[in-house]
């Protein structure tokens, strides 16, 4: 059984995090990812034995904030080119390895999903935990997780001659909408 990803149905979000001299003036970007897409494959009817696969297109990000045309210009500008260098690294791949499950209701689910999240040209073991609702045709999978932009050889980007300047820890938002495939 495979469930795939639908992105317009979809919301995944990147908080950053202000720091420095400067961060009372600064704010906390977040980041809308709107390229993604994905599957969940199930081998049998445990969660357990089900693959997850998330792949996001870096170049599909913007800054969500209200901010003027031309400071979000270059914000987006600042991510693309220099942090994330999406001409050199594309995507961001998420691929499960093992999943844990304790069940919360009929239809619900609590997992603990650790796999390899290729990023930046780095691939490192990542664990996140997830609410799956099962909704028959339709898996609703929400969550969060942190990770440091430091251990995918990202150096957090700095403004104002680092006087304001971005902290290491992002945090993701996500709320994955599946639909069955027949």
């Amino acid at each position: 059984m495979k469930f795939l990803i639908d992105a317009a149905a979809s919301r995944f979000t990147v908080q950053a995090f202000a720091t420095g001299l400067l961060s009372a003036f600064g704010h906390n970007p977040t980041i809308g990812i709107r390229d993604c897409d994905g599957e969940v494959q199930f081998a049998s009817d445990g969660y357990q034995d089900a693959q997850v696969r998330v792949t996001v297109r870096t170049t599909g990000m913007e800054v969500l904030d209200e901010m003027k045309k031309d400071d979000r210009k270059k914000l987006e500008q600042e991510m693309n080119e220099k942090v994330l260098e999406v001409g050199r690294f594309p995507t961001a791949v998420f691929e499960s390895k093992q999943i844990a499950v304790d069940k919360l209701g009929d239809s619900l689910v609590h997992a603990r999903v650790t796999g390899e999240l290729s990023f930046h040209g780095v691939t490192r073991t990542h664990a996140l935990e997830a609410r799956v609702t099962n909704l028959e045709s339709i898996l609703r999978i929400s969550g969060d997780f942190s990770l440091r932009q430091s251990d995918y050889g990202i150096k957090p980007t700095s403004f104002a001659a680092g006087a304001l300047r971005l902290k290491d820890e992002v945090k993701f938002n996500f709320e994955l909408l599946a639909r069955k495939q027949e």
